[in-house]
């Protein structure tokens, strides 16, 4: 999966903050679209729950690869921990797909005075989504591979 000399001397700081980044971004689009159940004329809006389906384990997803990435960043050197790290980045890549795709089932939905709101919470999207492609291509540069398709 990796070539094991090499990440051991690497340094895991780059790959960390990426996924804090992305967390972050993630946090943010948690916070504001959880806030639409609680306005009145948003609560019922449709995709709503369903991108929380999705958001939910997606955010789990980061959780977890952040927390791996802070292992490894303080030393820690099992593979078990590198597998961790990589299976949850593509968990996260593939919940963020079906997360897109509610809110943008949210943006035709929603009335025009929350139009720039969900737009703002795309945006955070868009970055949560892009920062976690850039720890992956971290660790694609660092020697660790990901299985066909998902590169």
């Amino acid at each position: 999966m990796y070539q094991q000399s090499y990440y051991r001397v690497n340094s895991w700081k780059q790959v960390l903050l990426l996924l804090q980044q992305s967390l972050y971004a993630e946090e943010m689009v948690c916070a504001m679209t959880s806030e639409l159940f609680h306005i009145p004329k948003t609560k019922d809006l449709k995709g709503n729950s369903e991108m929380h389906n999705h958001l939910v384990p997606a955010s789990y997803h980061r959780v977890t690869a952040v927390g791996s990435a802070q292992r490894l960043k303080n030393g820690e050197q099992q593979r078990s921990i590198v597998d961790t790290l990589v299976t949850c980045l593509i968990n996260a890549e593939n919940q963020d797909k079906k997360v897109r795709q509610g809110l943008q089932v949210m943006e035709e939905n929603i009335s025009p005075e929350f139009k720039t709101f969900i737009s703002v919470s795309i945006k955070w999207q868009e970055q949560a989504e892009s920062y976690l492609r850039q720890a992956k291509e971290s660790l694609i540069a660092m020697g660790i591979s990901f299985a066909a398709g998902n590169q």
